[in-house]
């Protein structure tokens, strides 16, 4: 019987869940983990498989004949910057616990806008009792911008708490019960829309396109009278400065933000302290590491008997 291939993992996450994940992970194979000191300095010439999530730079010279690239997540922006990446399949994760937990992270804050949370917060602790304008989830339309899996089951969460929904990507996706627009009804999405919710992958098309132009384009008709923006893609489809301004002169009226430009986000920001917005570090989707690994092993298990991959990203797209 051949010997497998060892698998490198190099993850950003937190440690002790990759030690954890790893105790019963890739049976068989050996684990080299790069946050381990134990491989400082390890020759990874004549391996197979990477497992990387905003992986060392150096990475892809040390290990010169991949064979399939695995990203820790959904998106896949971190790995296709990465200098000297081979051209050998890319697989995204996918996985039934990462698409739930983003749709609970897209309902939430949806949820916290729709009951007015940060006002009633601050009313509390100043022992204020106020009842507050109550509009129901189903006086507000929420458009999501990218109808990927997660973005379609976004949707499907939202339209069972009872908000109207409409959907837009670059290319036409049909869900039932819900309106859908492509690239050339951006406008008409964005009339209809009081709470925009982003989770768009991070491509030259989509880089910056939150900004000022598109939020003035935004449905005013809610009960609220500004709308909202929810981002839980990535941090380079915004535009931080345009967000700033247009919370400051009411275009927007709140904000829920996971990504940033820059992460982590610089302890000067102006979002940290500003009463309308909600700010959480990346983690809106964070990944299950054990799902993760599974997902892994049975992508290598696909490649090892000559099935195809699942899920292979098109460099081109960026997705």
């Amino acid at each position: 019987m051949p010997v497998k291939s060892p698998v490198i993992v190099d993850l950003k996450f937190i440690p002790e869940e990759v030690d954890a994940a790893l105790v019963s992970a890739f049976p068989g194979r050996e684990v080299i983990n790069l946050a381990d000191p134990v491989h400082e300095g390890r020759d990874l010439k004549g391996i197979d498989y990477a497992v990387v999530w905003k992986s060392a730079p150096d990475l892809f010279s040390r290990a010169p004949d991949l064979k399939v690239v695995f990203s820790g997540g959904a998106g896949v922006d971190h790995v296709l910057t990465l200098p000297g990446l081979p051209e050998v399949p890319l697989v995204r994760f996918v996985d039934r616990s990462l698409t739930t937990r983003m749709s609970e992270w897209v309902v939430m804050q949806c949820l916290l806008h729709l009951r007015q949370h940060r006002a009633y917060e601050a009313r509390a602790k100043a022992h204020i009792w106020e009842d507050l304008i109550q509009p129901e989830a189903a006086d507000i339309t929420v458009g999501v911008m990218g109808l990927g899996v997660l973005g379609q089951d976004a949707i499907t969460k939202l339209s069972m708490m009872g908000f109207k929904t409409v959907g837009w990507s670059r290319s036409k996706k049909h869900i039932e019960g819900t309106g859908t627009f492509d690239a050339d009804g951006l406008d008409v999405f964005l009339s209809k829309t009081d709470f925009l919710v982003g989770l768009l992958p991070l491509t030259d098309e989509t880089r910056g396109i939150f900004n000022a132009g598109l939020f003035a384009k935004l449905s005013r008709k809610g009960p609220f009278g500004a709308p909202v923006f929810i981002n839980g893609g990535r941090g380079g489809s915004q535009v931080e400065t345009d967000i700033l301004s247009s919370l400051e002169s009411g275009t927007l009226g709140a904000a829920s933000l996971d990504v940033f430009e820059q992460e982590p986000l610089s302890k000067n920001s102006p979002f940290w302290d500003m009463d309308n917005v909600y700010v959480t570090p990346h983690v809106a989707a964070s990944s299950d590491v054990k799902a993760l690994f599974s997902h892994v092993e049975q992508q290598i298990e696909r490649f090892e008997s000559g099935q195809p991959l699942q899920h292979l990203v098109d460099r081109k797209a960026g997705y």
